[in-house]
């Protein structure tokens, strides 16, 4: 009677400590936007604009009515591309210079080098701040210019406690701090998702700013939406910088069971 109360002891303290072990966490730590009500609308108070930075790369494709006349704004690789050549003149013309385009750099000067109007600063405006300007500079050679602007070079980096951490070429000119997430297959059990950090470099000046994922005033940061190339920096929650991660805590649970059903089997048949 005496073993079998040693046994029955020693299981109910590796149940115990297995309970306490898994009990650890909280959904407090993990959970995103934990105080967003049902049907609750949060309304963007500041509409987010990205502006040129320095060393972004733009496609920038001038057209008219005129193929001729704005062939001097376009700056190609090629002015033909046999692909093209069954297409209507203008509609060519368009094509063509998508196909064989070549980048602008802004430079560190904050300019690109545009075709006959020579040096522009960019740096700092918007696309559509872009487009009325280069129609305005171009007002004395072409009529109702059509301005086209892509951001060629707009990329992320996500870092940390993600699934698939790296660097991620963004399609269109905006993506949220969400959307990037998603790219680097959401966060680990081990991120912690109250301290999300994003780097933004300011042409030269970096600034730092953490974003609070488990309140949904992440929505309201000034980062929430990211810029050409921002570093998110997800980082290792208590658990993981222990080693006492949810993953592991299984393992030394189990092995603790197991050595103290162990020494009980070995006491009882000694016994």
């Amino acid at each position: 009677m005496t073993n079998f109360k040693t046994f029955r002891n020693t299981v109910f303290l590796s149940l115990i400590t297995l309970l306490l072990l898994n009990s650890c966490g909280s959904s407090k730590d993990v959970v995103y936007f934990q105080d967003a009500g049902d049907f609750e609308t949060i309304i963007e108070e500041s509409h987010f604009v990205p502006k040129f930075k320095i060393d972004d790369e733009l496609s920038i494709l001038v057209s008219t009515l005129n193929p001729e006349a704005s062939a001097p704004f376009n700056l190609t690789s090629s002015s033909s591309n046999s692909s093209t050549s069954s297409l209507p003149g203008a509609l060519a013309s368009s094509v063509s210079n998508q196909q064989n385009a070549i980048y602008y750099l802004v430079d560190q000067d904050g300019t690109i080098d545009f075709p006959v109007l020579g040096k522009i600063k960019i740096v700092g405006l918007s696309s559509e701040e872009v487009k009325e300007l280069l129609r305005e500079k171009l007002s004395d050679y072409l009529k109702d210019p059509i301005i086209n602007i892509r951001l060629k070079n707009f990329t992320v980096s996500i870092l940390g406690q993600v699934n698939r951490p790296g660097t991620y070429r963004v399609n269109g000119e905006q993506i949220t701090l969400l959307e990037a997430l998603g790219y680097a297959g959401d966060l680990t059990i081990k991120g912690k998702r109250k301290n999300i950090l994003v780097i933004r470099n300011f042409n030269g000046t970096f600034v730092h700013n953490r974003i609070d994922l488990t309140s949904k005033d992440a929505m309201k940061s000034p980062v929430y939406y990211l810029t050409q190339n921002d570093v998110v920096y997800v980082e290792p929650n208590k658990s993981a910088i222990t080693s006492s991660s949810l993953d592991n805590r299984t393992t030394i649970a189990v092995s603790i069971i197991s050595t103290l059903i162990t020494s009980t089997i070995l006491f009882i048949t000694r016994n």
